[in-house]
C-alpha cells in the first residue's frame, strides 16, 4: 500500500496517543476498488480498523503483525447488509427515513424507531401516507422541516453543501476539533481489578457505539449492554451488532432497576454511551477510575450540542451527501462509514485508554463524534492530488506539463534528460554519433 493509506493509520495513532513505531506492525493486502466513493471512504474505514488493531495487540501486549485486509474491511463496514435471519434480509431504513423534496430543496428524515416516527408525523401534522408526508414537507422549507422536526423530538436534518456546513455555527465549531479528545480523570482505580477481562457497560445504539462494544466483545471484553425496557433496539440492529455481548433491560427511574446499575458501574472498567448529549447526565455516571467513552452525532458542543443524530443525516447536514451527488440529486456514502469509522475508532481509544490506565491507575474521558469523523474525512484524509505527479519544463515545444513516470526506485532516474522536440526535427542518427560515421546521405555508415 502507498503512504497515503499509511499516512491516515499515522494520523489516527497520534490522536490516539500510541506509539509512532507500532504502525511499522500494520499489513495492508486484499482486493481493491472496494467502497468507491468521491471521497476517501476506504482510506478511512482502512485506517480506522488498523488503529484498533494496533489498540488491541499493544493492549494485549503480542507483537502483532496487524493484517488489514480490504476484503474483510469493506465487508464489514456493510455487515448490516450481509446479515440474514433464517433467509431473511434485514430491513434497513423504513419507509419514512429517507430524502424528500422540499420547497427550496432537499431533506432527510430518520423515522426507523416508531417513537422517532411519531414525532415526525406530529410535527408534520400528517398521518404516516408517504403521500401526505410528501405533501407536508413540500410545503415547506428544509430548515422549517428540519426546525420542526427536532422541537418535536422526531429526526431530520436540510440537505447542506461543503461551503454551506463550513459557514455554519455547528459546523465551524466541528472544525476547530480533532477526529476525536482524550482526557485523563482525576481519581485512581483503587477499586479496579488488576487482572480478568474488562467489563463494558455498553450504553449504545445504532451502528457506531454497538460496533465498538462488538469489537470489544470479539477482544475479550465482557460486555453487557443495557437497554430501557420500553425502547428494546431494533431486531436487525441486535442481530448484527450485539454478537458477543450480553443484553439486559433497566429503567434507570425506577428504584430497584437503578441501584442494580449503579452496582453495575460500580464494578466496572469501561462505560460507553450513546445518547444524545446531557441525555444521561442525571443519573450521576462518573466513578474514580472508570474509562467513560461518550459517543454523539453532533458533539456535545454547540448549538447542536443537545440534538439527536444518525449517519444518514450527518452526511446530509455537513455536505457529504452533496460531495458524493449534487444540490440538485443529494448521494450517499457506499457504507454508513461514519458509523462504522467512528465504531472501530471508539474501541481504539478505549483499549488505548485501558493500557494507559494500567501504567498509572487512572481513568480516562473520550470523545468522539459522527460529525467529526465526517469532517476528517472530508478534510483531514490525505486526497489523491495529480499535482503531486506532474511536473513542468521548458523546451522546443513551449512550456509542458506532464505526468511523471511511475516506475521509480532507490538510485533510479528522477525523469527524462530532454524534453520532447519538434516532431521530425532531430537527424537521424543514434545520440553521440561522431561525423565521421555518417554516411554520404547523412545516415550512420553500415
Amino acid at each position: 500500500m502507498d503512504s497515503t493509506v499509511r499516512s491516515g493509520t499515522e494520523a489516527l495513532w497520534a490522536v490516539l496517543g500510541g506509539d509512532p513505531a507500532l504502525v511499522d506492525r500494520v499489513e495492508y493486502g486484499g482486493v481493491s476498488g472496494l467502497l468507491p466513493a468521491r471521497l476517501p471512504v476506504m482510506d478511512l474505514a482502512r485506517a480506522t480498523v488498523a488503529v484498533c488493531g494496533l489498540a488491541a495487540v499493544e493492549h494485549a501486549r503480542v507483537a502483532g503483525p496487524v493484517r488489514v485486509d480490504d476484503g474483510a474491511v469493506a465487508t464489514a463496514f456493510v455487515s448490516e447488509r450481509h446479515l440474514r435471519v433464517d433467509g431473511r434480509a434485514p430491513v434497513s431504513f423504513a419507509p419514512l427515513s429517507r430524502f424528500w423534496r422540499a420547497a427550496d430543496g432537499w431533506v432527510r428524515t430518520h423515522a426507523n424507531y416508531p417513537h422517532h416516527k411519531a414525532a415526525l408525523l406530529a410535527a408534520l401534522g400528517a398521518d404516516d401516507a408517504v403521500e401526505a408526508v410528501a405533501e407536508a414537507i413540500g410545503g415547506r422549507t428544509a430548515v422549517e422541516v428540519e426546525t420542526a422536526v427536532y422541537a418535536s423530538g422526531g429526526l431530520a436534518v436540510a440537505l447542506r453543501t461543503p461551503d454551506g456546513w463550513a459557514g455554519h455555527a455547528q459546523g465551524r465549531e466541528v472544525a476547530a476539533r480533532p477526529v476525536l479528545s482524550r482526557e485523563v480523570r482525576d481519581g485512581a482505580a483503587s477499586r479496579r481489578r488488576a487482572d480478568g477481562p474488562p467489563r463494558v457497560l455498553d450504553l449504545t445504539r445504532v451502528i457506531a457505539g454497538p460496533v465498538a462494544t462488538r469489537t470489544l466483545a470479539l477482544l475479550g471484553a465482557d460486555v453487557l449492554r443495557i437497554d430501557p425496557p420500553g425502547r428494546p433496539e431494533l431486531p436487525d440492529q441486535h442481530a448484527d451488532t450485539d454478537v458477543g455481548k450480553r443484553t439486559a433491560a433497566l429503567d434507570l427511574d425506577r428504584p430497584s432497576d437503578r441501584r442494580t446499575f449503579e452496582e453495575l458501574l460500580d464494578a466496572a472498567d469501561v462505560l460507553v454511551t450513546g445518547y444524545r448529549p446531557g441525555a444521561l447526565e442525571r443519573y450521576g455516571l462518573e466513578r474514580p477510575g472508570l474509562v467513560t467513552a461518550r459517543l454523539s452525532a453532533w458533539g456535545d458542543y454547540g448549538p447542536w450540542g443537545g440534538r439527536r443524530g444518525f449517519d444518514s443525516l450527518v452526511q446530509v447536514a455537513t455536505g457529504i451527501a452533496v460531495a458524493e451527488g449534487s444540490a440538485e440529486e443529494p448521494g450517499a456514502l457506499p457504507a454508513q462509514a461514519l458509523d462504522h469509522g467512528t465504531g472501530y475508532l471508539l474501541a481504539a481509544a478505549v483499549l488505548r485508554s485501558l493500557t494507559e490506565r494500567r501504567r498509572d491507575g487512572h481513568g480516562r474521558l473520550v470523545r468522539l463524534a459522527l460529525a467529526q469523523t465526517g469532517h476528517w474525512l472530508t478534510h483531514g484524509l490525505p486526497r489523491y492530488d495529480p499535482g503531486r505527479h506532474v511536473v513542468e519544463s521548458e523546451g522546443p515545444l513551449g512550456r509542458l506539463r506532464h505526468a511523471v513516470s511511475p516506475v521509480a526506485y532507490e538510485g533510479g532516474p528522477a525523469g527524462w534528460s530532454r524534453p520532447p522536440g519538434v516532431a521530425g526535427a532531430d537527424a537521424p542518427v543514434w545520440a553521440g554519433a561522431r561525423p565521421e560515421d555518417r554516411g554520404p546521405t547523412g545516415g550512420a555508415t553500415a
